[in-house]
């Protein structure tokens, strides 16, 4: 297949979507949770378990989940086909995409692919008060070079490395902080209206700005939520899902793990205020067969304000330099032309690594946003504490994230 063959466009649907309580305290291994969430994903689908050719596949941060034999086990399917995978930000949309292949290339029914974690009282990515900068000793390396070399230099955390991104876009264009604060403005909307989000309650840029700092120009409020949690979804191919309980949620498009040059230092090759979407979005939207205004809501990856800014940026829904009035002019809110983690994603909803944001975008598309409308029957008021659903959307795309120099994607559409 070449690149941008559109190949797969549209065979293969999301059909199940499962996901356990969002909390700060899970008191649960990530094996029980991972269980739950699974096998909630599976009775959305209606796909039998004891007949359908199963394969399974997740994503492990730091050894901080368990494997997915363990769950098949758990929920009492036999696998077909199993590989996990370490990664973070940009997984979700990779794991999709491999997702697809093993479909296509019949070794199973039906792909499974979840993520379980303590994010908050298990493995904390920013360090664990007991452990401290040791336990970044895993996950650095991912991240570009080596932990040593990064924690030399004080870039001991995702948000320390990230922030020489958010600074060279800030003094090249002159985005501002208070442009970036909008994004958590935004996404605690969607939270509002949202009965399971961690964080409900409406924001405004003056409490982002007035949170004290962790890493100029990043406040505490410019950063996402730690949580402990499990979502998992479940693929098939689309004539089957047809006759399945849902709406099929068609997978239209997919690129997975694309990187910008030196991605172990990217800041030596290239602008390093430009994230890797610049080069995902060219695969993504090829493979797609649409554009940027065909896409009625995005899931733009948001452990920090900054990054869900630069990549609607690089994805092309608004001009190199002009993110900050993108996030900042309405587009990205509740009612505006182009709704952003409406969910509340991870700044407000829960942190999984992307995954929460594909489901909310599952539940946009068929028409099941659980928001505080009665009966279903969405108002599109979207007054804090009442309607979350787009009106009639018809294609979505999330944006995945690791770091700056990679990224993953997905566009998702109800027009089969």
């Amino acid at each position: 297949m070449t690149k941008g063959s559109g190949l797969l466009r549209n065979k293969y649907s999301v059909v199940g979507i499962g996901e356990t309580e969002f909390s700060r305290n899970s008191g649960r291994t990530t094996r029980s949770m991972g269980a739950e969430a699974v096998k909630k994903a599976i009775d959305d689908s209606g796909l039998p378990y004891d007949t359908t050719s199963w394969g399974m596949t997740c994503y492990i941060a730091g050894m901080d989940a368990i494997d997915s034999a363990a769950i098949s086990s758990d929920v009492g399917i036999r696998l077909d086909w199993q590989a996990d995978t370490m990664g973070g930000g940009s997984s979700t949309e990779t794991l999709i995409a491999i997702a697809l292949g093993v479909l296509e290339s019949g070794a199973a029914d039906a792909m499974i692919v979840y993520r379980t974690m303590n994010g908050r009282t298990g493995l904390r990515m920013g360090g664990n008060p007991a452990s401290g900068v040791a336990q970044l000793a895993p996950w650095m390396p991912m991240q570009g070079g080596s932990g040593l070399s990064h924690t030399m230099y004080g870039i001991a955390s995702p948000l320390n490395m990230f922030a020489l991104t958010a600074v060279k876009h800030m003094q090249q264009y002159g985005t501002t902080s208070e442009q970036f604060a909008h994004v958590k403005v935004a996404h605690s909307h969607g939270a509002s209206n949202n009965p399971k989000a961690y964080y409900k309650p409406r924001l405004t840029v003056d409490d982002v700005m007035n949170s004290r700092y962790i890493a100029r120009p990043f406040h505490l409020l410019d950063c996402c939520v730690e949580t402990d949690q499990a979502v998992a979804i479940v693929i098939t191919d689309t004539e089957r899902a047809k006759s399945l309980p849902h709406k099929p949620v068609a997978i239209k498009g997919n690129a997975g793990r694309t990187f910008k040059w030196r991605p172990d230092y990217h800041w030596n090759d290239g602008p390093i205020n430009q994230v890797a979407g610049i080069y995902t979005k060219d695969i993504l939207f090829a493979n797609a067969g649409v554009g940027q205004e065909d896409i009625d809501a995005t899931g733009s990856y948001d452990a920090f304000t900054f990054t869900a800014t630069l990549q609607l940026e690089a994805y092309g829904f608004c001009p190199i330099g002009e993110a900050g009035n993108y996030v900042s002019d309405g587009s990205i809110f509740l009612g505006g032309r182009r709704p952003n983690n409406t969910s509340g994603g991870h700044l407000c909803e829960t942190y999984t690594h992307g995954m929460n944001m594909v489901i909310e975008n599952v539940r946009q598309l068929r028409g099941e946003v659980d928001d505080y409308c009665p009966n279903g029957q969405h108002s599109y008021d979207y007054s804090e504490g009442k309607c979350r659903a787009i009106k009639d959307p018809h294609h979505t795309a999330n944006l995945g994230w690791a770091m700056p120099a990679q990224a993953s994607a997905l566009i998702m559409t109800n027009i089969i």
